[in-house]
């Protein structure tokens, strides 16, 4: 477990939940920090900035989300601020802290009037097909008097660019203006760029190519989503000797080819090194687009960038002459490759996820089926070339792609490739690691590995799917991980970014997108892509997501920005419960009952999605299907958790109103799929299934008394299916915590450990490095099947922290300002450990079994009390500061081959 360090200030400072507030648009930023570590709580802080706002001493213990007091905010503004606590002692005695270093934040241009810069893009008198559109420069020379004092230069795109100022790249942020949905929203990149300059001449390059905004994209490869012509937004502005120079895009500036031939995201990217000395095209002027200025914003989020390079762990030439690149580890990104062979020699790159049985690159699994082709499937893409000029140190390194992969196949390069000539560049948004897990089990410290990595691959811009297939934006992914994601890092500005484009994407009607950011239902080149929208377990997003960011981080402001879209939302549910009564249930019962007016049993909704051993997904059948059980239990959690919602804004009235509704949904809900003997079904058969006894007990949806009938019946669901899981996409995250808190622990840790499939070890033994798609990823013959990089079934690593080391976070806390440590040990293990960086500190939990004795170890952070709960002992209370307990375990029962631990089924509701 990694040591923190103690400080004597505040640390760990951030403007809204940026470490680096450069070119915001926000001019009312909130203020947050880390209190000195080895301090029992806060008393009082005092936050001065050099823009003479100082609030003097402030009795308080908050110190998230401090509100900006200081004179109005405008264009370019920049000030420093920093803070200094009053914090009580273990001694009981105040101790005032030394002042933090400071924070730097700049804002960028507010309004369409800062602007006198102009869109500009390239006159293409023939748009070639999509994946094959060539990359623009768009440069201009200008001259400076002297060198600056100080220079910023604020861009963006419809498409992706990349600026350079006399030959040096500007900044290292990559992919930009990042995933958006254009209609409504663009970021604007702000960069410092004095240093680049130079007295006398200077030119300005942008490098743009197609992007999200007209590429092929997802799983239909629709392009032209937000436009059919790319286009560039630049402004310079350079200060010299108390002069003022502005270099804005317009008409002066020129346009001519690149290198890069075709450059698309889905298909991949094609270079030509030796455009620049044997085409010699000339250049032309470029021409005025039509562009937005009032929907450019600064940042939310932090940027992507290449946050890790991978060296190959071998290198393999195959008979034919292919080179086989393994990099060890699936990633989202692309190559970096140095060695180019001689002058016109033109090599290919094939990325994929998995190998053939002839140790080619394999991309089969990979093809989206062709809805305009039926029974016909997509290219994989992933294919990237080049063609070496000779050029003594050229690089090849495709920034206008990406790529999700593990192996690459080298084509067409006779030489032999050394590990020091390709390197694997991770990309993605460069979020902050909060949390941490190992134990004495290897294999679940892998799963554990893997899960990681399949978030960091698919955290590039917006949370997606899949970072190969699709790299689209689905609500149902992350409303599933989310929980996880949040433990492991800091997500709160990644994911504040990703709903506000949730919000603009909303249709009238209250539905929210499947996929985020989307251009709207009209622009697809398949019908299922506009009549699956508004499913239960994916439109819920927007109200399960911000909920869980205010657990996590305490910040209501999540919370009352995205309140009016989950009204919009839960309007949309409710009124189509009300006037909508599904055929098959109006045919059994042509009077209505009462209680379905509160049954959401219409509609297109995906269901559990997916379940082991189910039907395979029929999205068209799926639209006349009754998905009623499924349907009316998100009715029921959405409605609850708007209530609460409602409760910690201060909207009272509307609590009572919510509660209320969620109360007749959940007795509706009871009247239809609650039987008489207390078991759960849908009427389709008497069994029921593990996906809704699962949400039964997750959403509370039973009452107390039939709780332990209805976890008995999942627990029988689970062993007739040979110990196997049978939940699919929606109910797999809380498969293992509901058997944990109502029984059944030892079951729980029996599909932790399962190793046939349906399981997660299988990928662990299987040699997975993210997580499948499918179960049987990759089968028991080595063929792929789906995508190898989906990050949902990882959400199971939360039974990791949350039971197996025992760090969780209390009922009603937000935030992390009260926490239950409660280890569950099973499986054997002998030992775990868990730590997560909240807004309080950093929290560590470590157990060690030894000769029947557990000995846990917990350090609890400055303002934060933790309750202690181990076996067969009383609960205790304790404050910040490191404490150890011991307590004897229960004995291992042999017999079964679990771990009997009856004091540690209790409820964690």
């Amino acid at each position: 477990m990694p040591k923190h360090h103690a400080s004597a200030q505040p640390a760990r400072l951030r403007t809204e939940n940026l470490s680096q507030a450069f070119g915001i648009t926000n001019t009312a930023p909130r203020f947050s920090w880390t209190p000195p570590h080895g301090t029992v709580r806060q008393t009082a802080y005092q936050l001065s900035s050099s823009n003479g706002w100082d609030t003097g001493r402030v009795d308080s213990s908050l110190h998230s989300f401090v509100p900006y007091g200081g004179p109005d905010l405008g264009s370019r503004d920049r000030f420093d601020w920093r803070v200094r606590s009053w914090n009580a002692a273990a001694d009981g005695t105040e101790v005032l802290s030394g002042w933090s270093e400071p924070v730097a934040v700049e804002l960028g241009l507010l309004n369409a009037s800062d602007w006198s810069a102009r869109w500009i893009g390239p006159d293409e008198s023939e748009i070639p097909a999509p994946g094959r559109r060539p990359g623009y420069a768009l440069h201009r020379d200008f001259t400076l008097d002297a060198a600056p004092d100080f220079a910023r230069a604020y861009a963006t795109a419809h498409g992706i660019y990349e600026l350079f100022l006399n030959g040096h790249r500007v900044g290292d942020q990559q992919l930009t203006p990042g995933s958006t949905s254009y209609h409504t929203t663009l970021q604007v990149q702000t960069f410092d760029i004095a240093h680049l300059l130079r007295p006398g001449s200077n030119t300005a390059r942008a490098v743009l190519t197609d992007g999200w905004f007209r590429g092929s994209f997802g799983f239909t490869r629709d392009a032209d989503l937000y436009g059919t012509q790319t286009a560039f937004l630049a402004q310079l502005e350079i200060e010299s000797g108390g002069g003022r120079t502005v270099i804005g895009t317009d008409g002066s500036w020129l346009v001519s080819a690149t290198e890069i031939l075709s450059a698309d995201l889905m298909e991949g990217q094609r270079v030509d090194l030796r455009t620049a000395t044997v085409q010699g095209e000339a250049a032309r002027p470029a021409v005025l687009r039509e562009g937005s200025f009032s929907t450019l914003t600064g940042p939310v989020a932090p940027p992507t960038r290449v946050v890790e390079e991978l060296v190959p762990v071998s290198i393999t030439r195959l008979g034919g002459g292919n080179q086989i690149v393994d990099l060890g580890q699936n990633i989202n990104g692309w190559v970096r490759l140095s060695r180019l062979g001689a002058p016109g020699t033109a090599v290919t790159l094939v990325h994929g996820e998995t190998l053939d049985a002839d140790g080619e690159v394999s991309q089969d699994h990979l093809r989206p089926i062709d809805f305009k082709r039926p029974g016909q499937f997509l290219d994989a893409g992933q294919v990237d070339t080049v063609v070496a000029s000779g050029t003594p140190g050229e690089v090849f390194e495709p920034r206008h792609t990406a790529h999700g992969f593990r192996y690459v196949s080298v084509r067409g390069l006779a030489e032999a490739l050394q590990p020091g000539d390709i390197v694997g560049c991770m990309v993605h948004t460069d979020l902050e690691h909060l949390g941490t897990f190992s134990c004495s089990d290897s294999r679940l410290n892998k799963l554990h590995d893997i899960v990681d990595w399949s978030f960091r691959g698919n955290a590039c811009e917006v949370p997606t799917d899949c970072p190969q297939r699709e790299k689209a934006g689905w609500t149902g992914d992350w409303q599933l991980f989310a929980p996880t994601a949040a433990y492991l890092y800091d997500v709160a500005g990644f994911s504040r970014k990703w709903l506000n484009d949730v919000r603009a994407d909303q249709w009238d009607n209250g539905v929210i997108a499947n996929i985020s950011p989307s251009p709207g239902p009209g622009v697809t080149g398949a019908e299922f892509m506009a009549f699956t929208n508004g499913s239960a377990g994916w439109g819920d997003a927007i109200v399960m997501v911000p909920w869980e960011l205010y657990l996590a981080t305490g910040d209501t402001g999540i919370l009352e920005e995205n309140w009016d879209a989950m009204n919009r939302w839960l309007g949309f549910i409710r009124g189509t419960a009300e006037k909508n009564r599904h055929p098959a249930r109006a045919a059994r019962r042509p009077t209505p009952a009462e209680h379905e007016r509160y049954l959401w049993d219409t509609g297109f909704h995906f269901g559990e999605w997916m379940e082991p051993g189910g039907p395979a997904p029929d999205l068209f059948a799926s639209r006349s299907m009754d998905n009623g059980i499924v349907a009316t239990a998100y009715y029921r959690h959405s409605s609850d958790l708007m209530a609460r919602i409602a409760a910690v804004l201060g909207r009272d009235d509307e609590a009572r109103e919510l509660r209320d509704l969620s109360e007749k949904v959940r007795d509706a809900w009871q009247q239809e799929y609650l039987q008489p003997h207390g078991r759960v079904s849908d009427r389709k058969g008497d069994g029921g299934t593990q996906a809704n006894c699962v949400r039964a007990l997750a959403f509370e949806l039973v009452p107390d008394a039939a709780r332990p009938g209805v976890a008995d019946q999942l627990a029988g669901l689970v062993r007739a299916a040979g110990t196997h899981l049978g939940t699919g996409f929606l109910a797999t995250p809380y498969l293992l915590p509901v058997l944990a808190d109502n029984g059944h622990p030892g079951l729980a840790y029996e599909l932790l450990m399962q190793d046939s499939e349906p399981s997660w070890l299988v990928m662990v033994d299987r040699g997975a490095t993210t997580m499948w798609e499918d179960w049987n990823g990759i089968g028991a013959d080595g063929s792929a099947t789906g995508s190898l990089n989906h990050y949902s079934k990882g959400a199971v690593v939360s039974f990791l922290h949350r039971y197996t080391a025992g760090l969780r976070q209390a009922p009603g806390s937000a935030g992390w300002e009260r926490i239950i440590i409660e280890p569950r040990p099973g499986a054997r293990l002998t030992s775990a450990s868990t730590s997560h960086r909240g807004p309080q500190g950093v929290i560590e939990v470590e157990w060690i079994i030894d000769d029947g004795v557990l000995t846990l170890t917990a350090t609890v952070p400055s303002g934060t009390t933790a309750e202690v709960r181990l076996p067969g002992q009383p609960g205790a209370v304790v404050g910040p500061g490191t404490h150890t307990f011991a307590a004897a375990m229960p004995a291992f029962d042999s017999a079964s081959g679990i771990d009997a631990h009856p004091d540690l089924a209790r409820s964690a509701r």
